[in-house]
Formats: structure tokens, C-alpha cells, sequence
């Protein structure tokens, strides 16, 4: 009643009744009036809290996909009634007292990425439940979920490496690598390469001597480039209605796994890492190595999202000379497709990773299994398009057993 207008007018009135029920010497009116003349006191009376301040925080459970947030209010009333919010849906409304620390909540996440892990509404309670403040704007809290990493070996590398330190096997002579040939001594050669047995066996003029050269060690540069555009789950049935409880794994759940995964490796192998979003105004990460820049490429992955929007990106991302390619994307239009040819084309070593998950067509009608069968014949004609184009296409699973062995075999035919 002391929260609406008509309620507050019905109180002065009464207030009013009871003032003439003295006036005229009518007790049994004062009767009647003065029990609501008190409540109009104690209207005019009702407190006037501070701003009422909530505030949400989040940290890693024990359990791998486990999500312990806190909500605190500070609000200077007798309690406070808070609506929590988790996942967009409304888990439950709760009493709790004024303090740092009220409502403590545990979150089970089913996918990688971002997404609103606590939304938290509340309003102030004064006076037994007398009076009731109004309620505060909705306050949220998102989380970036990093997907766990598959251990990967060998990488495919290009055919031609530029870099100065590494593991791989560069294109230069140099020291660290396997034997090169046998080469007359030159400036600049150190005497300790010199082959005496090769010299007493080769040498024409008395005086030449030869060196047993090596190849250099070379490290390499990964891009890797994820297509946004999409998040298609493995139910079918919910493609275009987005329904993470429902849909199973998602393309980008692949994607986040895969590109960490590839980071990781090629990371531990002393590699350049660079990351880019394929979407219009898309996070970049210039390339970089090191324990600081795995970490730098984690919180990115985890933080990408679906574009939402139909704009795809519009010049081709900066890509270092003789670099590999990994093009993240479930092929399902032919944007994530002509990048790659284009990258192909311009000499670039492309591994296409198809992050399609397997799908399933249960719950759908004839036309929808057409449908379906049109999209599959798309996707699976564009992955034959790379593979004639000279890219190598994997497909990555959740496993990630599949793709280890698929880098592999890459890595040594092209070798």
C-alpha cells in the first residue's frame, strides 16, 4: 500500500476521517481513522536508503567446467530480495541479508566461449516487509570459458622457413641441423667444421680444405584464423534457434579447442603464434612466442564469439611470408573457402580445419532432411576444392585423435 499512489491517497483520507471523528467528538470514528492515520506516519517516516549496490564476481571451481560466483549487496535496509539469473533463465528468487557475500552460486558450463554466467535484480525490504524499495537495473556478470586443450605433435610447417631459432629444419646452412653436404672452406667458416677425412680424400690442390656443413634450425610462423560467422550445433534441429542446452556440441566449441590446441603446440615448439577472427571488426593478435603470449591467446580464444552479424570481414587478414594457415570453420558458406584458395594461391602452406561437428538429423522433416543433404553436399564439395587446390583438410573432432594423427601425416607427406 505505501508503494502506490492510490494506496497513499486511501491513507490520508483516513488520516483525515480520524482528525474530524476528534473534531466532532465521535469516538467511534476515531476509532476507525487512527490506525490509518499511524500508517500515514509512518509512510511520511519510511526510510530512504542509500543507492543500492550489488556486485558480482566469479572464479574456477576444482572440477574442469565448474563456475563459483558470489553477489553482494550493499543496501542499508533490513534485507534484500535478489532474483538470479544463470545461463538467461531464472533460477530462483532469495531473502538474504546486507552484506559482501550473500548468495554464492555454482555453474556447471556445458560450452566454451562467452557467455552470461550470473545476472543478478534486487530491491531493498524495510519495516517487515512494510515497505519495499523499487528494483534496481538488471547487473551482469559474463564469463569467457577457455575450452581444454588437446596435446598435439608435429605440425605442419612450410616448405621454406624464415625464422632464426627453432626446432624445424631450415632452408639455409647453418648449425643445429642434420648434415648438408661437403663444402670447400671459405671465409667465414670456422676451423672446427673442417672434415679432415673428407679433405685427405677429396682435396685437389694441396692447402684446400673442406667443411662439414649442416642445415640451420629455423622456428616457423602459425596463423590462425577463425571463421565467426557461424555456431552450428550438432542437433540439427536447433540451427537458427539457438539452444545451448539443447544443441550439443558447437562449431565454435571445435574451433576454440582446435585453435588453442594448435597454439599450444606450436608455442612449446618456439613458433610465432597470430590469431584472427574472421568477421567484420574481428580481434587480432599480432604474432609472438612465449609463456605471456599462450596466455594472451588464451583469454582470446575464450572470449570468441559468434559475429553475430552478416557482414563478412573485407580485406584479407596480414599473413607473414611463408607462413601456415589454419583456417578454423565448418565450410558452410564459401567465405572461410575462398580465403583459403586465396592464401593457397599466394604460396602460403593452408591447413583447413573443419570444425563441423557430427551432426544429427533426428526430429526433422522431409524437407529438412533435403535441406540438410544440400548443405552437406556443399560442405563436402568445398573441402574437395582445398584438397585439389594443394591445402590440407582435416576434420577435428572432440576427441582430437583424428586431427593429431591427420597434422601428422600432413606434416610428413609434405616433408
Amino acid at each position: 500500500v505505501a508503494k502506490s499512489g492510490v494506496g497513499q491517497a486511501a491513507a490520508h483520507q483516513r488520516a483525515m476521517l480520524a482528525a474530524a471523528g476528534v473534531a466532532f467528538s465521535r469516538p467511534d470514528v476515531v476509532v476507525l481513522g487512527l490506525p490509518f492515520a499511524l500508517w500515514c506516519v509512518l509512510v511520511l517516516r519510511r526510510p530512504r536508503p542509500a543507492r543500492i549496490a550489488v556486485t558480482l564476481d566469479a572464479g574456477s571451481g576444482a572440477e574442469p567446467g565448474t563456475v563459483h560466483g558470489t553477489v553482494g549487496v550493499r543496501a542499508g535496509a533490513d534485507w534484500v530480495q535478489l532474483a538470479i539469473d544463470q545461463g538467461g533463465v531464472r533460477r530462483g528468487v532469495a531473502d538474504a541479508a546486507d552484506g559482501d557475500a550473500v548468495v554464492r552460486t555454482t555453474a556447471r558450463l556445458r560450452h566454451s566461449g562467452p557467455v552470461e554466467l550470473i545476472a543478478a535484480t534486487a530491491r531493498a525490504v524495510a519495516f517487515d516487509g512494510a515497505w519495499v524499495s523499487t528494483t534496481v537495473p538488471r547487473r551482469t556478470l559474463d564469463w569467457n570459458a577457455a575450452p581444454t586443450p588437446i596435446r598435439l605433435g608435429a605440425l605442419p610447417v612450410a616448405s621454406r622457413l624464415r625464422g632464426l631459432h627453432g626446432i624445424h629444419r631450415g632452408s639455409r646452412p647453418g648449425q643445429g641441423g642434420d648434415f648438408r653436404d661437403i663444402h670447400p672452406f671459405a671465409p667465414g667458416d670456422e676451423l672446427r667444421r673442417v672434415d679432415w677425412r673428407a679433405t685427405a680424400r677429396l682435396a685437389r690442390r694441396p692447402g684446400d680444405l673442406l667443411v662439414r656443413r649442416t642445415d640451420t634450425l629455423s622456428d616457423a610462423s602459425v596463423v590462425i584464423m577463425i571463421d565467426t560467422a557461424d555456431d552450428l550445433g550438432a542437433v540439427v534441429a536447433t540451427w537458427g534457434f539457438p539452444d545451448p542446452d539443447r544443441s550439443g556440441v558447437t562449431s565454435l566449441d571445435l574451433a576454440r579447442q582446435a585453435a588453442l590446441s594448435i597454439a599450444t603446440a606450436a608455442i612449446a615448439a618456439g613458433d610465432r603464434v597470430a590469431l584472427h577472427e574472421l568477421s567484420a571488426g574481428g580481434r587480432t593478435i599480432a604474432p609472438g612466442a612465449g609463456v605471456r603470449h599462450l596466455a594472451r591467446l588464451r583469454r582470446a580464444i575464450a572470449a570468441t564469439g559468434v559475429s553475430g552479424t552478416t557482414t563478412r570481414y573485407r580485406r584479407t587478414p596480414p599473413v607473414p611470408h611463408g607462413a601456415t594457415v589454419h583456417v578454423l570453420s565448418p565450410f558452410i558458406d564459401r567465405g572461410a573457402t575462398t580465403l583459403a584458395l586465396a592464401l593457397r594461391a599466394s604460396g602460403h602452406r593452408v591447413v583447413a580445419v573443419d570444425v563441423l561437428p557430427v551432426l544429427d538429423d533426428a526430429r526433422l522433416n522431409r524437407e529438412q532432411r533435403l535441406a540438410l543433404r544440400t548443405v552437406s553436399a556443399e560442405h563436402d564439395d568445398a573441402l574437395i576444392e582445398l584438397r585439389h587446390a594443394g591445402a590440407d583438410a582435416i576434420a577435428w573432432r572432440l576427441d582430437g585423435d583424428g586431427a593429431d594423427a591427420a597434422l601428422r601425416s600432413a606434416g610428413r607427406m609434405r616433408r
